[in-house]
């Protein structure tokens, strides 16, 4: 079977490989990938939203400076509970914490993805996707910790085993992974990437 992904005129401000395999799947393949080494850090009483705009533009525009002249695409996903921020776990025991708090819970993913432009212009678009989660027992908690696949994200991976514990999700499901697919193609599109 022919692979059916062409290398398109544009540069991932991001390292991850759930966002590689999203654009794969839509037939968008970055001509390279240049991860955004920025400080990642809340600033002092900063909210989701705010914060997840910040570093998607922040990403995308220290990548743009370090290539100049090409179209630069990054984006920042968060998961909120309220007003908190889950970032990456540092631990087990960080990640049960974490858990527990989803547990039964309503909770947000928050995905913003900015595009630099060739001639420097600034497009971005964010996107909030509503998930519910059932009461999780002791046995799920210790089961999904044992399996390791909260290590290095945010929170918890969408298409991983925690998946079968969803029971509503309104909103973008590749969002939700890293890359909302619909605004990143509309992003590129408008800046002649096709």
């Amino acid at each position: 079977m022919q692979n059916q992904t062409e290398v398109k005129d544009f540069i991932l401000a991001s390292g991850s490989p759930q966002r590689i395999a999203l654009l794969r799947q839509v037939a968008y393949e970055p001509k390279k990938i240049q991860p955004a080494d920025i400080d990642e850090n809340c600033l002092p009483h900063e909210a989701p939203l705010p914060y997840v705009r910040r570093m998607a533009r922040e990403k995308a525009e220290h990548v743009a400076a370090l290539c100049p002249n090409e179209n630069v695409l990054a984006c920042d996903t968060i998961v909120t509970v309220g007003q908190r921020i889950l970032h990456k776990a540092k631990d087990a025991d960080e990640q049960r914490k974490y858990l527990k708090l989803l547990s039964g819970r309503a909770h947000r993913v928050i995905s913003s993805v900015c595009l630099v432009d060739k001639n420097g212009n600034i497009s971005q678009r964010t996107v909030t996707t509503k998930i519910a989660m059932k009461v999780l027992s002791d046995e799920d908690l210790e089961e999904h910790l044992a399996c390791g696949e909260w290590k290095g994200v945010c929170g918890y991976k969408i298409e991983g085993r925690l998946a079968g514990y969803v029971t509503r999700m309104v909103g973008s499901y590749s969002g939700v992974v890293g890359l909302p697919l619909y605004e990143t193609m509309n992003l590129l599109k408008g800046a002649g990437v096709r």
